[in-house]
C-alpha cells in the first residue's frame, strides 16, 4: 500500500514576526495618539502632519536603534557562556558529564541509559558545547546579521503603521473629519494586522484580528486620552 510522505511545515520566521509586530503596533498607536491630540488643539492638518512625521522618523529610528542593540546583546551573551562552556568541558569534564547526565535525566532516562550518549558527546567537543549551550542553558546560536535586520524590520514596521493614522490628516482638510477617518482606518489596520499574524503564526487568524484591534485600540485609546488632556 503506497504511503504518503509525511511533510512537517514549521513556521521557522518567529524573529521577524516578533519584530514587525514591535514596529507595527507602536507605529500604528503612537502617531495616531499624537495626532489626535494635536487635532484637538490646533486647526491646521499641515501642523498635525508636520509633528506627526516628525515622531515617525524619531520613533522608527529610536526603535531600530532599540532592536539593533538588543540583539547585539544577545549575541554578546551567548558568545561570552559559549566560552565558558568551552572551558569548563575542557577543565572540569566529569562536572559537565554529570551535568548531561542530568539534562538526560529530566526526560526521563536513567544514568545507564544516558552513559553511551555522555561518553560519545564528551569524544566530540564542539558537539558537547553545542549540547550545553541548548539544553543546559537554553541559548540558540543567533544569526550574525540578526542585529542589522532586527534594527531594519522593526524601524520599517514602524514607519508603515505610523503612515496609516497619519494618511487621513495628508489627504482630508478638516482636522476633525481626519480624526474620525484616522480612528476607522487604524482600528482596521490593527485588525488586518491581526489576521495576517494569526495567519503567519499558526493561530486562529479571526481570534488574533480581534485581539490586535482590542489591544491597539485601548493603547491608542489610552495614548490619546493622555495626549488629549495635556493639549
Amino acid at each position: 500500500m503506497p504511503q504518503t510522505p509525511h511533510i512537517e511545515r514549521h513556521f521557522t520566521a518567529g524573529e521577524a514576526v516578533r519584530d514587525t509586530v514591535i514596529g507595527m503596533a507602536d507605529g500604528l498607536t503612537v502617531p495616531f495618539a499624537l495626532a489626535a491630540g494635536l487635532s484637538g488643539a490646533v486647526a491646521s492638518n499641515s501642523i498635525v502632519v508636520t509633528a506627526g512625521l516628525a515622531e515617525v522618523v524619531a520613533g522608527s529610528v529610536a526603535m531600530g536603534l532599540g532592536g539593533y542593540l538588543a540583539a547585539k546583546s544577545d549575541a554578546e551573551h551567548y558568545a561570552s557562556e559559549r566560552t565558558r562552556e568551552r572551558t569548563e568541558v575542557a577543565e572540569i569534564p566529569e562536572a559537565e558529564r554529570a551535568e548531561v547526565t542530568e539534562v538526560f535525566q529530566t526526560y526521563g532516562l536513567t544514568a545507564e541509559e544516558s552513559m553511551p550518549v555522555v561518553e560519545a558527546l564528551s569524544q566530540r567537543p564542539e558537539a558537547w558545547v553545542d549540547f550545553m549551550m541548548r539544553f543546559e542553558l537554553g541559548l540558540e546560536k543567533p544569526d550574525p546579521k540578526r542585529a542589522l535586520t532586527s534594527a531594519l524590520t522593526i524601524g520599517g514596521a514602524y514607519v508603515v503603521g505610523g503612515l496609516i493614522p497619519l494618511a487621513p490628516y495628508m489627504i482630508l482638510s478638516g482636522a476633525q473629519t481626519a480624526l474620525v477617518v484616522s480612528v476607522i482606518v487604524t482600528l482596521i489596520a490593527l485588525a488586518v494586522f491581526g489576521y495576517v499574524k494569526g495567519y503567519f503564526t499558526g493561530t486562529a487568524p479571526v481570534r488574533s484580528a480581534l485581539q490586535t484591534a482590542l489591544i491597539g485600540g485601548i493603547a491608542a485609546t489610552a495614548a490619546f486620552a493622555i495626549a488629549r488632556a495635556i493639549s
